[in-house]
């Protein structure tokens, strides 16, 4: 078999992916001995794009340097991964798509009580777009890894199998299917903040009345933040059933299954995931998949909990 190559490329995200990298562990060694990586941001000083079999590509495309750098990417590979939950599905930039560019620009650089500049960026600091969006929305994607990062267990997998010439073994499993709290009808009432009190270790947090997201969250991480006491946020994106069916929702999936599990009126849940939209949609609403779907209304919900703010505060 001939030497596969591999180039890495950064957009905007937060550098865990190439972390991830790292946290292979031993399990480096055996990628290393099977490939050549040769332009990696954290690891090389190639500035250019020099033809590689493999290209890994994280970060969600902000700028005119991410959508350069992901078209360069795609010239000189024959395979590009859409490496972590960024480049699959946006990610958390995705958040700036409520918001224009002019308005982010005027709170981060103009009017933050942390920046000592009173002007925006100079022109050395490419533009933003109008839009996030994630990578295959400017180039074409030969396989998605998503995860915030991945989990070194699924980076083996995917490394292994372009190495070997073989399909990666993947899954389409929730979160769930690695978690072993177990669900149990309570009498819970109320809905609880992720901060208030002390969870159960053995119950499911929907059963408790938190609002975990393990069952609409596809499993790339292998559930570490429900076995160690923290409900999932859905770094890794949604199922592909979130995903693919038009009418399925990640807030309306979680209110009914947790209104199943207690006493909560699922109309009320379903309130209160719309007044966290941002959180819960974070890592997902920049693909079309979500943003596009007809029950999808973050700005709607938004201006609710915005006015419902004001109206409280008046009275």
């Amino acid at each position: 078999m001939s030497e596969v190559t591999v180039n890495t490329e950064w957009l905007s995200d937060c550098s865990g992916c190439h972390i991830a990298i790292v946290d292979l562990h031993e399990k480096i060694l055996n990628v290393l001995q099977a490939v050549k990586i040769q332009r990696c941001p954290v690891l090389t000083d190639i500035k250019g794009y020099p033809h590689a079999t493999v290209g890994l590509v994280s970060g969600a495309i902000r700028n005119e340097h991410d959508r350069h750098a992901a078209i360069e990417m795609r010239k000189c590979c024959d395979i590009v991964i859409a490496w972590g939950s960024c480049a699959v599905f946006g990610g958390p930039a995705g958040a700036g798509n409520i918001h224009t560019p002019v308005e982010i620009g005027r709170a981060v650089y103009l009017e933050n009580k942390t920046t000592t500049s009173a002007a925006p960026p100079s022109r050395e600091v490419s533009p933003l777009e109008s839009l996030v969006s994630p990578l295959d929305s400017v180039i074409d994607v030969d396989l998605y890894l998503p995860g915030c990062p991945p989990h070194p267990a699924f980076v083996f997998e995917a490394l292994s199998a372009l190495v070997e010439g073989r399909q990666p073994e993947v899954n389409r499993r929730s979160v769930c299917a690695k978690c072993k709290r177990k669900m149990e009808k309570t009498d819970v009432s109320e809905i609880k903040t992720n901060s208030e009190g002390f969870p159960n270790a053995d119950q499911c947090f929907l059963s408790q009345g938190y609002s975990c997201m393990g069952s609409v969250t596809i499993d790339r991480c292998l559930a570490p933040c429900p076995a160690n006491g923290v409900p999932c946020t859905g770094c890794a994106g949604a199922t592909m059933q979130i995903l693919t069916e038009p009418n399925r929702d990640i807030r309306t999936e979680i209110a009914e299954r947790m209104s199943r599990l207690t006493k909560i009126k699922r109309e009320v849940i379903v309130g209160a995931l719309e007044r966290a939209s941002k959180s819960h949609y974070s890592y997902t609403m920049a693909t079309s998949m979500i943003g596009n779907k007809p029950t999808f209304h973050i700005k709607k919900w938004i201006e609710d909990e915005n006015a419902d703010y004001e109206a409280g505060g008046a009275a």
